[in-house]
């Protein structure tokens, strides 16, 4: 069993690590997103970079890299202990790809995708919560932040042996919000759709 935990985690980490935002940014000869806008490789940051269209694929594939592992997992029936590591490995990939110089993004979709096996109830009502925060706010890191804050408590009461892993997930992904955190906190963070100018796109740091 201890293999193919291993297995799944190593897999999960690798399909982590494959970038759609990168690759097809480079496919329809855009400029790498860890360059342009937010600097950050996720599906927000495409669609400033090559519109809504492109970046609704990046949204669904960055799903289903932690999903497709996820549910593997829990098809061969593994710990739910050893379910979350999965999880979290697929995260990691994300944002720690080992085939794009471990600069990645901030895993909130394939978070999202991780917790779906975990059950659909789980997923509507964080995916509810996003949605909420974001309609009201138009800043999707601070959907993100709150979301993922709430996580947690969310997975105590529909999937209690989850929560540990869910909170060990919910922290790295805070950590990588720590600069929108920064900007939240000082009215800077910019809302979706807002135009970055050059001065600021130079310092601009990661936001998806």
């Amino acid at each position: 069993m201890t293999t193919w935990i291993v297995f799944y985690c190593l897999a999960a980490y690798l399909l982590g690590s494959v970038s759609s935002a990168i690759l097809l940014c480079k496919l329809l000869g855009l400029p790498d997103p860890r360059t342009q806008g937010s600097l950050n490789p996720g599906a927000t940051n495409v669609v400033r970079i090559a519109g809504k269209r492109v970046g609704v694929f990046v949204l669904v594939f960055d799903i289903l890299k932690g999903a497709v592992p996820a549910y593997l997992a829990y098809l061969s029936q593994l710990s739910e202990f050893a379910i979350g590591l999965v999880a979290i490995c697929a995260c990691l990939g994300h944002m720690y790809p080992v085939f794009f110089q471990f600069k990645g993004g901030k895993a909130v979709a394939t978070a999202l995708g991780a917790m779906l096996p975990m059950g659909w109830a789980l997923a509507a009502g964080l995916l509810s919560t996003w949605v909420l925060v974001f309609a009201i706010s138009k800043l999707s890191s601070l959907a993100a932040i709150v979301t993922v804050s709430l996580a947690p408590v969310f997975t105590y009461f529909y999937k209690p042996q989850f929560t540990f892993s869910v909170t060990m997930l919910s922290v790295l992904i805070i950590v990588k919000h720590r600069s929108n955190i920064s900007r939240l906190i000082n009215r800077k963070e910019r809302e979706v759709g807002q135009n970055l100018s050059n001065k600021h796109r130079a310092k601009s740091r990661q936001e998806d």
